[in-house]
Parts: C-alpha cells; sequence; structure tokens
C-alpha cells in the first residue's frame, strides 16, 4: 500500500477563510460539497444534522466499519451538531447557531427554510449579516423553480446526458453526481464572492446556484454550438468532436488517450507510431480531413498502439512531446507515483474510525497543499461545544440534550483525535 501522509498542524498556516463561520443545513450532496469546499479553505463549518439518523447519506452504503464512505467522501473539515429539528427548543438553538454564523449553506426543498422560521425576509430582518447561500435543483425563478430534483434529473434536463456516451447511443449519465458538485463549487464560489464584497452596504446577502444552471454551464462548446449556428450536438463517445486524433485508442493492455490538439503533435505522434507517410495521405493532410475520416484513422492508430503497453506508450509520447495518458480504473489512479506527490490522499485521524484516507482538498495555495484539519465528523460529535460557542449555557445544552431534542455523541477510543 503507497505510504499516505498524515495531516500536520505545521502545515496548518492561516487560510483565506479562517475566522469564518460556516453553518452547514446541507443534505446529500449538493449542499454539503459546497461547505466542504469553503471548510478546506479554512472556514470552521458547523453541520447542522436532523436527529435520530442525521444526513441522509449517514445511510448510505458501502459502510466503512459502520460508517458510511459516502458521507466520509464529502464531509471533511466540518464539526457535527444534532438537533431535532421537529421540536420547538430544536428550532431556537438552530437560530442561535444562525446569529454565530457567517454564511449559512442549505439545499432544501421549496418551503423547509420557511418552516423552520429562516425564510428569506426573516433572514434579511433578524440576521443581515449572515451570507444565505443556497443550491437548489432549478434555480429561484421560473417555473421549474419549487420542484424537487436530484442530479441525474439535473444531467438529464441540462443536456449533459444528451451529449455523454457512444456515438449513436443511448444518452448516459456521467459516472460521478456531477450535476451536485458543479451546483456545490459555483455556490461556493458566490459564497466567496460575497465575503470579500460584505464590507460594502451594498454586498449580496443571498446568492447560490442550481444543479440545472451549474450543468448549462459546462456545456460551452455544445451549448455555443446551438445558439450561434442551431446545431444540436449528439454523443461523441471518447473522440473529440471536432479534433482528430484525439481520443481513446487501443493499447496492448488497455486503452489508451492520445490527444494531438496541434498540427505539430499530429507530425510528431506519425513519426512516434511509425506512419510518417500519412503526413502527406490527403486523407488525413488537415484537422478537418482526419475528424471526416477518423474511422480510418483510428484503425490504423490501434494497429500500431497495440503493439505496446499503456505505460510504455505514455513514457514515449509524453516523451515526445505529445499529450497522452493510460486510461485508469480508481485502483491505478491511487497506485499512481505522481497522484502521491501531489499529496492527493491524506491521513486523517478519525473519532470512530482511528487513521482514516480521504482525498484532500484539490487545489494549493502557495505552491503547498491545503490541509486537512479534521476528519469527518460523527453524527453529534460537536454537538455541546457548538452549541456553546452559539451563546448557550451549560444547562441549556443539557436540558435539550436530554429532552433528546439535541444529541452528543460520546466519542471513546484510543489514539489522538485530529487537530
Amino acid at each position: 500500500m503507497r505510504r499516505t501522509r498524515r495531516a500536520s498542524a505545521l502545515e496548518a498556516d492561516a487560510l483565506p477563510l479562517e475566522g469564518i463561520r460556516v453553518l452547514d443545513l446541507g443534505r446529500a450532496l449538493s449542499g454539503p460539497f459546497c461547505a466542504t469546499l469553503l471548510g478546506d479553505l479554512g472556514a470552521d463549518v458547523v453541520k447542522v444534522e436532523q436527529l435520530p439518523h442525521g444526513d441522509v447519506m449517514r445511510t448510505w452504503g458501502p459502510f466503512h466499519d459502520g460508517e458510511s464512505v459516502y458521507f466520509l467522501s464529502v464531509n471533511r473539515n466540518k464539526r457535527s451538531v444534532a438537533l431535532d429539528l421537529r421540536h420547538l427548543e430544536g428550532k431556537r438553538a438552530l437560530i442561535d447557531l444562525v446569529a454565530a454564523s457567517d454564511v449559512l449553506v442549505e439545499n432544501f426543498r421549496p418551503g423547509v427554510m420557511d418552516a423552520l422560521g429562516l425564510a428569506d425576509e426573516t433572514l434579511e430582518r433578524d440576521h443581515p449579516a449572515v451570507i444565505h447561500c443556497a443550491v437548489s435543483a432549478f434555480g429561484p425563478r421560473g417555473p421549474y423553480a419549487g420542484l424537487p430534483g436530484f442530479d441525474q434529473v439535473a444531467q438529464a434536463m441540462g443536456g449533459l446526458m444528451s451529449v455523454t456516451g457512444l456515438r449513436g447511443g443511448e444518452p448516459t449519465r456521467s459516472g460521478v453526481a456531477i450535476a451536485d458538485m458543479l451546483a456545490g463549487v459555483f455556490a461556493a464560489l458566490g459564497a466567496v464572492a460575497a465575503l470579500v464584497s460584505r464590507a460594502d452596504k451594498a454586498a449580496p446577502r443571498r446568492v447560490g446556484s442550481s444543479l440545472l444552471e451549474g450543468t448549462l454551464g459546462v456545456l460551452t462548446f455544445q451549448a455555443q454550438k446551438y445558439l450561434s449556428l442551431s446545431q444540436v450536438a449528439g454523443p461523441q463517445g471518447n473522440d473529440h468532436p471536432i479534433i482528430s486524433p484525439y481520443g481513446s485508442f487501443q493499447a496492448a493492455d488497455g486503452p489508451l488517450v492520445v490527444a494531438c490538439a496541434t498540427e505539430a503533435m499530429w507530425r510528431k505522434l506519425c513519426e512516434e507510431v511509425g506512419l510518417e507517410d500519412l503526413v502527406d495521405d490527403p486523407r488525413f493532410e488537415t484537422n478537418a480531413e482526419r475528424v471526416a475520416n477518423r474511422s480510418r484513422l483510428t484503425s490504423l492508430l490501434n494497429a500500431r498502439l497495440s503493439g505496446a503497453t499503456k505505460k510504455e506508450w505514455f513514457e514515449r509520447l509524453t516523451q515526445a512531446g505529445i499529450s497522452a495518458g493510460p486510461v485508469n480504473d480508481v485502483g491505478e489512479v491511487f497506485a499512481d507515483p505522481h497522484v502521491d506527490a501531489l499529496r492527493s490522499v491524506r491521513e486523517v485521524d478519525h473519532a470512530a474510525l482511528g487513521a482514516l484516507r480521504v482525498v484532500g482538498p484539490p487545489f494549493e495555495i502557495d505552491g503547498r497543499p491545503v490541509p486537512v484539519r479534521a476528519a469527518p465528523p460523527l453524527l453529534g460529535e460537536h454537538t455541546e461545544a457548538a452549541l456553546a460557542e452559539a451563546g448557550m449555557d451549560e444547562a441549556e445544552v443539557r436540558s435539550l440534550i436530554d429532552e433528546g431534542v439535541a444529541a452528543q455523541r460520546p466519542v471513546n477510543r484510543g489514539g489522538r483525535r485530529s487537530e
């Protein structure tokens, strides 16, 4: 097993959002992913979870010694508060947490915030300094604004499925919950922008994104092709729609992607695979001709590329200045020495699991990886501390716990806690 570096206090230099508190009311993926990114940037993220089971993700398998792998994947750098928000006292405790926060992140279905006593007009009146970051399925206006929606629905309605999959095949969902995560990324960007400008009296107090808008935002070429030319894009499989050779080819031991985005790369590829005569072949002389004759070109290249392994071609082609790479499965990704060098995987101390490997923040600051400051929390692991920080005294907190309105998860295991 590849060595995984442990998060260190030495890495924990001041991060951009240090001193900012984010209240994460999100469920499932889009809202929690938004809050996770803010936590990666240094914010103190307090995740409020509904008793008795917490975030619905905690119930989704598979499980790592009783802890949901799904939940573990998107809840690093957070603390957990467990409340019964159906109870009046639970709602009052939530209001105290809101008042102690800089940003409120939620992805509730329409009407839930109103039921919690946190309608837009209430937030604006009672908590004008709190930035409300809302993630929804379809956005705040339009005929679909009040509808529920999940990732694959947004992929379908946003056109993403129609351009994904094999040429001539059925529309296909992305292999990851891309609509959820895009909405989370764009919402986090909005929250950061609001924080940067909040000294201005006219600064935004409500920001957000939606699964549909996030999907539309990454259609780029396909969207502009329709808007400018009224041409509807379809699935291209593993081929680039307007560049060739640029796609998946067959090496001796599996698929390899070769991306010749320039004429210089095309000529160099022909040299490396021993097909120099193709440079002057009228069928392949220009990119437009190569696209038109893609099927024949792919057959010719596969015949040569199948003579060596993915690794051999990767080393040979990249040394020649050609963009190429093996098609890795997830296990191969995490065995890659380059992924190790990037420090993409970290080890943190989880309150129940002990040493836990997680994927770290996907960006660097000042040329260094951003630390994972805390493992994903247990349900209610930080209830007492977070409520005390929100202004509740010990007796009030104990009363909520005794009445079942709040819960504090006992942590009782060997080893050190995450710093």
